[in-house]
């Protein structure tokens, strides 16, 4: 089995667990992500980055709430994680 397979696995069998800490998590990572965009200025393109990485998040919690299927809600938590990741290494180490 793959990692994304396996992981998703293990989400899917812990389905309301993993989706309550999802929101926590993907949420306290966006705003870490957001903080690291606004400490670059306020400019067009941190504007832009701070969009983005809004965005992301409103449509992983969305999911979640709508409860969409699984596979779906696992695929934006990953999708909104990864972005966050990304503008902060991003800001922190390249702007």
């Amino acid at each position: 089995m793959t990692l994304y397979q396996t992981t998703f696995d293990i989400f899917n069998r812990n389905y309301m667990g993993s989706a309550a800490m999802a929101v926590i998590g993907q949420s306290c990572l966006g705003g870490a992500a957001a903080m690291y965009v606004l400490a670059n200025g306020t400019s067009i393109p941190q504007m832009i980055q701070l969009g983005i990485i809004v965005l992301a998040c409103v449509f992983a919690n969305t999911s979640i709430l709508a409860q969409m299927k699984h596979k779906v809600v696992f695929n934006l938590i990953m999708l909104s994680a990864s972005l966050s990741l990304f503008f902060i290494l991003l800001n922190s180490f390249i702007l």
